[in-house]
């Protein structure tokens, strides 16, 4: 019985990781763009069709519509900035720490009305994009 119930949970942890991400809110309209500090879940995929995932922090910057961002992803932590154009948070990043060694790049992400991002991010020198969609971690 005991082997029933950890495989059981087993199971239920597994089919709960690979599940399909949650739905995403309408795209918010320009100048009407909810707060966007705080910290995020990372759900992307690479320019070559690798899944990752990881948490992104954002922070307010200097001035109103500036933000200080940092990602920490599998394999490495970036650290940039961004800014609000419309409904869109565009980003430049720079690895601090990375396995694949000092990278940077830029990004550009659509905000909608509950706060999710959703967009691509590069990274120069390489072909493509990766695919990025950031959850907001629920405040307690």
């Amino acid at each position: 019985m005991r082997k029933i119930l950890i495989c059981l949970l087993i199971t239920l942890f597994l089919t709960a990781c690979t599940g399909q991400p949650a739905a995403l809110g309408a795209d918010a309209a320009p100048g009407s763009v909810p707060d966007l500090v705080g910290d995020y879940a990372i759900n992307g995929v690479s320019p070559d069709g690798v899944a990752y995932g990881g948490t992104l922090t954002i922070k307010p910057g200097d001035t109103p519509g500036n933000y200080r961002i940092q990602w920490l992803v599998t394999g490495g932590i970036q650290e940039g900035t961004g800014v609000i154009d419309g409904n869109v948070l565009k980003v430049q990043w720079t690895s601090i720490s990375s396995v694949a060694g000092e990278t940077s790049g830029a990004g550009s992400f659509v905000v909608t009305v509950n706060g999710e991002l959703y967009g691509n991010r590069t990274t120069n020198g390489v072909q493509g994009s990766a695919q990025e969609t950031y959850y907001p971690n629920k405040k307690h």
